[in-house]
């Protein structure tokens, strides 16, 4: 199938990522995920592996893409939403492990 990684295209086949992939060993994931046989890789490393670019010419979500068309599961961070904290008590409160009032 073809994927477009850092604007380049490339004919990638699921059974071509699993090969190239193999005898990988994948580093702790911090962020977003491929899951290429029964082993969790970061998407980066992914994408460095099997198009053999620098890791800062193309992005995770990019890869993410490209891995799930071809049948990977992939997974992403889920964003963490920040508490709203409005007046000075409630900081305070917050800072003090105190809850927060409705």
């Amino acid at each position: 199938m073809r994927c477009v990684i850092a604007r380049f295209p490339f004919e990638l086949t699921k059974g071509g990522v699993l090969e190239s992939m193999k005898d990988v060993k994948p580093e702790p994931v911090t962020g977003d995920s491929v899951i290429v046989g029964r082993r969790h890789y970061p998407a980066k490393q992914v994408g460095q592996v099997i198009t053999r670019q620098d890791r800062r010419d193309f992005s995770g979500g990019e890869v993410l893409r490209a891995m799930t068309q071809l049948g990977f599961t992939c997974r992403t961070v889920p964003k963490v939403a920040a508490a709203r904290i409005v007046d000075p008590l409630q900081r305070a409160s917050a800072a003090l492990g105190a809850p927060m009032p409705i």
